[in-house]
Formats: structure tokens, C-alpha cells, sequence
């Protein structure tokens, strides 16, 4: 399990890594479909519960996916290549710092009046002496970053997520934070200045390329890996970083039985979770695969978190280089 990052600029690769992996391609070039391992007793993966439009989502993600491989990756290649990287980290502060007004709104309403204070706070400092955002100035100042939006407020206030939805071009969502999007954009200025969404979307897309890659090659299904991410990730979310056993309840058993069980008529199981009238010294290699396919798994979210760290960290030594310039600009004039 990971735990989502409290930097700014963290936030948004991994907001972006859950959020547009489903809508807009894992990478551009995986298959919504369970990629084949060699063998061909593997049954169908079960429906899951809070995914009953699996079918629906599954064809827009493949739509997604298309349209990001023939459009959205190649501009923002194209954004990465011509913007440096001192400018793609003040984009970024810029529209993060923007979401902290929607920060602030649902920390009141969800009662959270002392961390309202403290984002206020920060977003305050980052407008002002941070130059409308360019600048996170707040965390240098160790003012802690949080994500609140509307479709939190609404967990809060005792609303079901609802069913699992993949949308045209919005990706992956669910029917609560679907609707509560309409809020949260509502709120953002940004809004309402025409072609600033597009400038955010490029440079989202071109901040979650490590992300969206990693998701390509690591998940078997990149589909489910997406799907159960992105829950996860909102569950997180709603319950402050606090692990919760009903919220990440997961039947290792009948993971371990859906990855490995072929196609055909299951074997009546014992206590022992053995086929009934075998041996306990019976074949383990099944049992093995499955393991290590858990394990894979698990360490999946490992890795991604620290790619995320691994991009606080360059974003760090972009923010040291503009530093840098602006000290050799200081001098010249100086000079001058």
C-alpha cells in the first residue's frame, strides 16, 4: 500500500498518475485487457462489486487511451521539450496553488477548522510572496500541503462513492466524485479564464509521464491495477491517510484462487485451503505464482511512490536552478 505525498507538487503527479491513467492511456499503448502470460487455463477475472459497468468503462478507457496515444502524449512531448524545467515547476505551483482555494472551502466544511487556518495560511503566503503561485514558498516554510476537494466533503457527510466510472476524456471517477467535480471546478478560478484548462491538462500530462509508464509495464491488467489504485488512492484520501480494515479489505484468498484457478469446475477446498483428499505436500507451484504475483503487486506501490519521490526530488533541483539564474542576473546588473 502507499500513502499519498503531502508536497504540492507531488500531489499532482500522483493525482494525475490515478486520475488520468484511465482516461488518458497507461503510456498510450496497453491493452485494456489482461496481458497473456503464456498460459491459457487462467479463468476470466471476476466482475467486481463496485464496478458493475465494467464493460462500459473498460471501452472508454480503451477510447482514452487512443486518443492520449495520437494526441495528448505527443503535445505534451512536445510542451516537455521547448519548456525548461524551472518553468514547468512554476506552471505547476501556479495551478496547484490555484486548487488551495478549493482546499480551504472543504476544510471548513468538513469541519477541519485548524487545517483550514493552516491552508489558508499557505495559500496566502504562495499568492503573495510566492508571486500568485510561481513559487511555493510555503513549503520552504514548512507549511504542510493538503488535498480536500468536494467529492471528500461529501464521504464526509455520509454519501456512498457509488459505482465505478470510467468517462470520455475525465477518466476514472466514481458516481459521487463525478458529481462533486462540478463543484470543485466551480470553485477554481481558473475556470473561468478561457485556455488556462488546456495549459493544465498539457502540463499534468507531461508531469505524470514517469507514472503512467510505470503502470504500462508493472500491472498484468492495467485496467484493474488503475481501477483499484485509483480507489484506494480517494479512500485514502477521505480517511486523512488513517488505514482502515473495512476500507482496504482484501480477500487474499480469492486473489490468490482467481489469479491460478483454471478454467474449469473449482476443486471443492478444505480448511487448510487445499483441494479436499489431497495431501498437504501436494503441487506448491500454483500457490507460488500466486504469491509472487501478490507480492508483485504490492511492490508496484512501493515503486510508485518512490518514482513520486524521485520527481519531488528533481523538481527540488529545478527550483535550486532557478535560484541559481536569478543570482547570475543579479550580479550582472550589478556589474553593470
Amino acid at each position: 500500500m502507499f500513502n499519498p505525498c503531502n508536497q504540492g507538487k507531488c500531489q499532482v503527479g500522483l493525482a494525475w498518475a490515478m486520475l488520468f491513467s484511465g482516461a488518458l492511456s497507461v503510456g498510450g499503448c496497453a491493452s485494456t485487457e489482461p496481458k497473456d502470460l503464456g498460459t491459457t487455463n487462467i479463468a476470466a477475472p471476476k466482475t467486481s462489486p463496485v464496478d458493475p459497468y465494467e464493460g462500459f468503462n473498460r471501452s472508454m478507457y480503451s477510447f482514452n487511451m487512443g486518443l492520449d496515444k495520437y494526441l495528448l502524449k505527443p503535445v505534451a512531448d512536445g510542451y516537455k521539450f521547448i519548456t525548461p524545467d524551472f518553468m514547468e515547476t512554476g506552471v505547476t505551483n501556479f495551478f496547484t496553488n490555484l486548487k488551495g482555494i478549493n482546499v480551504v472551502l472543504n476544510d471548513f466544511l468538513q469541519g477541519k477548522v485548524s487545517q483550514g487556518a493552516s491552508d489558508t495560511g499557505r495559500f496566502l503566503t504562495n499568492s503573495t510572496i510566492g508571486l500568485l503561485g510561481l513559487f511555493d514558498v510555503a513549503s520552504d516554510l514548512g507549511m504542510q500541503s493538503n488535498v480536500e476537494d468536494f467529492g471528500q466533503t461529501l464521504a464526509v457527510w455520509g454519501v456512498d462513492q457509488g459505482a465505478y466510472l470510467v468517462l470520455p476524456i475525465l477518466g476514472p471517477t466514481t458516481v459521487r466524485d463525478g458529481s462533486a467535480s462540478i463543484l470543485d471546478r466551480a470553485a477554481n478560478p481558473s475556470t473561468y479564464v478561457p485556455g488556462t484548462g488546456i495549459v493544465e491538462g498539457i502540463n499534468d500530462r507531461a508531469n505524470a509521464e514517469g507514472a503512467l509508464n510505470f503502470i504500462d509495464e508493472a500491472a498484468l491488467d492495467p485496467y484493474v491495477f488503475t481501477r483499484e489504485s485509483f480507489l484506494q488512492y480517494r479512500q485514502n484520501l477521505v480517511n486523512d491517510g488513517k488505514h482502515s480494515a473495512e476500507t482496504y479489505d482484501i480477500d487474499v484468498d480469492s486473489a490468490i484462487e482467481d489469479e491460478t484457478s483454471p478454467a474449469k469446475p473449482a476443486k471443492a477446498m478444505d480448511k487448510s485451503n487445499r483441494p479436499a483428499g489431497t495431501s498437504s505436500v501436494g503441487p506448491q507451484s500454483s500457490l507460488k505464482s500466486a504469491t509472487d504475483s501478490v507480492a508483485t503487486k504490492a511492490d508496484a506501490f512501493d515503486n510508485m511512490s518512490q518514482s513520486f519521490e524521485k520527481a519531488e526530488s528533481q523538481f527540488e533541483q529545478a527550483a535550486a536552478k532557478m535560484d541559481e539564474l536569478s543570482s547570475k542576473k543579479k550580479l550582472r546588473r550589478k556589474r553593470r
